[in-house]
This record gives C-alpha cells, sequence and structure tokens, in this order.
C-alpha cells in the first residue's frame, strides 16, 4: 500500500509538470525576444562597468568614430531638409527619420557616443565603478565625438556639397542654432531645455536597443525615439558639433551665403565663438540631465537599486513565525501517509 501511494503521487506531480511545461506563458515567450525593464536595466550595470574598464586611447578612437556617424547623419538630415514641402510635418519627420541612422551606425558596428553613455550613471550609483572610470570615458569620448564631428565638417566641405542650396541650408541649420531667440524666453534657455528632451529620448533608445535580441529588433528601437527627437526640433550636442561647424565652412561660398536669405549681420553671428557660448555649453548640459537624472537615476531606483537590509526586529519576527510552523503538529493526512 505505501509503494501504490509513492507511485500515485509520483504520477500525479508528473502530470502536472507535463502540462506546466506545455503552456508556455506570455512573459516566457516576450523573455526569449526582448528583455523585460528590469532585466534591462540591471544589464546597465554591466554595461557601465565594460565602458569604465576601457583603455583612454580605446575610448578616444571610438569616441572619434561616433562623432563621424552623427555627422553622417546629420549631412543626410541636411540633404532632406534642402527644399520647399507644402506638409511642415512631412518634411520634419523625414529628417528625423534619415537622422536615425547616426545611432544606429553608432551601436551596431560599435562606437563611443557621449550621450547614451550618460546611462553609466547607472554602474556608478551601484558603486560598480569610480567616479575616476566614468570620468574618463566621459572626457575621451566627448572629445572624441568633437574630432570626428569636425573632421567629417571638414571633409564635407571638401566635397564641394556645400556649395549651392544644401550649402544654403547648412547655413540656415547653423545661424538658428547659436543665434534664434524665442519670445519672451529669449535663446539659452530653451536650448537648454531642448537638450534635456533630446537626449531623454536618446537615452531611451538606447535602452530600446539593448533590449532588442536581434538586429531588426534594435534598429526599430533606435528609429522611433531618433525620429521622435529631430522631428521635434530638440538639440543633441554631438550633432551640433557637425551642423554648425559645416555651416561656418559653408559660408565661404558665395552661393551658399545667397541661398540661406541671412543677413551680413546674422552670418557674422555664425562663429565658433557663439557656437560654444550659445549652444554647445548649454546644450550639452540639457544633455547631461536629460541622459544622467531623467532615465539613469530614475531607472536605477525603480529596478536597480539595492533594497534595505530588513530590521532586526522584523528578522526575529520571522524567525519565530518559521520556529512556529516547523514545530506545529502534523495533520492526520500527513501522519496516515507515514504511517503507510
Amino acid at each position: 500500500r505505501k509503494q501504490n501511494t509513492n507511485l500515485c503521487l509520483m504520477s500525479e506531480k508528473n502530470i502536472e509538470s507535463d502540462s506546466a511545461q506545455e503552456q508556455p506563458t506570455s512573459l516566457s515567450v516576450a523573455s526569449n525576444m526582448f528583455l523585460s525593464p528590469p532585466e534591462l536595466a540591471k544589464s546597465l550595470v554591466n554595461l557601465g562597468v565594460k565602458k569604465g574598464s576601457q583603455s583612454r586611447m580605446k575610448l578616444f578612437m571610438l569616441g572619434c568614430l561616433a562623432g563621424v556617424y552623427i555627422g553622417f547623419a546629420a549631412h543626410l538630415a541636411t540633404t532632406i531638409a534642402t527644399g520647399t514641402t507644402e506638409w511642415f510635418g512631412a518634411k520634419k519627420f523625414l529628417i528625423g527619420a534619415v537622422f536615425s541612422v547616426g545611432l544606429m551606425l553608432v551601436i551596431i558596428p560599435g562606437s563611443e557616443l557621449w550621450t547614451g553613455n550618460n546611462l553609466m550613471l547607472v554602474a556608478l550609483l551601484e558603486r560598480k565603478i569610480s567616479l575616476k572610470e566614468i570620468a574618463k570615458n566621459w572626457i575621451f569620448v566627448y572629445f572624441g565625438n568633437f574630432l570626428g564631428s569636425i573632421f567629417l565638417a571638414i571633409l564635407i566641405f571638401g566635397t564641394g556639397l556645400l556649395e549651392g542650396s544644401i550649402g544654403g541650408t547648412a547655413i540656415s541649420i547653423a545661424s538658428a542654432k547659436v543665434s534664434k531667440d524665442i519670445q519672451d524666453i529669449g535663446h539659452i534657455f530653451p536650448y537648454f531645455c531642448r537638450g534635456i528632451c533630446c537626449n531623454w529620448l536618446v537615452c531611451l533608445a538606447v535602452m530600446m536597443c539593448l533590449a532588442a535580441k536581434d538586429v531588426a529588433g534594435k534598429i526599430w528601437g533606435i528609429f522611433f525615439p531618433i525620429m521622435a527627437f529631430v522631428a521635434s526640433g530638440f538639440e543633441h550636442s554631438i550633432a551640433n558639433m557637425y551642423f554648425i561647424p559645416a555651416g561656418i565652412f559653408a559660408k565661404s561660398f558665395l552661393e551658399a551665403k545667397l541661398e540661406s536669405g541671412l543677413t551680413e549681420s546674422m552670418l557674422d553671428d555664425l562663429n565658433f565663438g557663439r557656437f560654444f557660448t550659445h549652444n554647445l555649453l548649454v546644450v550639452t548640459l540639457g544633455n547631461f540631465i536629460g541622459g544622467s537624472i531623467c532615465v539613469a537615476m530614475i531607472y536605477w531606483i525603480l529596478y536597480v537599486r539595492s533594497s534595505p537590509a530588513p530590521k532586526a526586529k522584523e528578522f526575529q519576527q520571522a524567525n519565530i513565525m518559521t520556529t512556529a510552523s516547523t514545530d506545529s503538529p502534523r495533520s492526520g493526512s500527513d501522519q496516515l501517509i507515514d504511517n503507510l
């Protein structure tokens, strides 16, 4: 009788386990396609550790590549922006759509973009990397991004593609970025806010790309947030490292200056001094807040931060409850099975 009872219990357990295996949950299916929000947020810790351990030279070179890749996307966006269209929103959408190729080139082949690396703050908050390591990454990557963008702007200038209407568009874009005032609030504060909104979306694009487990998913994860930030008119510091120098270089072409339709005073205001004081510094600060605070810190708080240790009194109460449950008398059915 005891053997028969054990066999019955074992068969019931086997049937339950088989039925559980035959009915996969939606969560298990989803986990095979992309990372869940908690998994994604925790993966940023390992990513930050990896980025923090790279050498200065490697960071600088990868930063230069990222600057070039974003510059390619910026030149493509300038080309698409040239000309007129009856539907304002259609042009904005197309500009944003083509600009998304920049982040695709950065992440999939591999390089280092300062705005995306703001997510390293998760690893810093978890004390997995030091302040020195994150500072090393940000400094060398940022200057690499800058030199790569300037290099491509010089290269595009050398192609002569900025001579005509495309050059006029480049000048108009760059001039607005350094001198356009918004009624009652000026120039600096609006561009600071645009920088926050921009890198908020850029870092979300990076996270969506990391969450996807195939290339197609990564491409779509990048496309929509990047298209959204460009079409919305937000400001990306690394993209501006190409946009504004390209506009300054395009002033060398007379036809490009005429195509821009700007006055001489507006053309004079388009220079490297205003590039730094009226755009790059303030947009960089906005990008930092948007990426590090609005994304990295928030997701660290929600999903990564370790829960506080239980208090001693609560721990003692838990032990008392556990002991009481183990010392409680066994039910009649349990004793009957033991007897069998």
